[in-house]
């Protein structure tokens, strides 16, 4: 199953990098007033990808963080000592 799933990727990563080469091309791009920026189209895609991906990253992070944090404080760190049971012995002399 590991060879599938290693496989199933190296295939999406060639055709990534087939389709990016194909469209290796100059792309202009307005930043402010009158100054342009030459940049490929794959470079800006991943760009734009990385840019979208980063914000919902960030917030699962901090939600597991907080998680952890909440767990971390309502687990004791020291377990507590068994209860003691009266034995055969203590209720006989008692």
């Amino acid at each position: 199953m590991q060879f599938l799933k290693t496989l199933l990727w190296v295939l999406i990563a060639v055709l990534v990098a087939i389709i990016a080469s194909n469209n290796w091309r100059d792309v202009t791009i307005d930043l402010w007033s009158n100054l342009q920026a030459d940049i490929k189209i794959p470079v800006l895609l991943a760009a734009a990808f990385i840019a979208g991906l980063l914000p919902t990253w960030l917030v699962m992070r901090g939600k597991l963080w907080r998680l952890k944090r909440r767990i971390a404080l309502d687990v004791p760190s020291v377990p507590a000592p068994p209860a003691s049971t009266p034995t055969a012995l203590q209720e006989i002399d008692a």
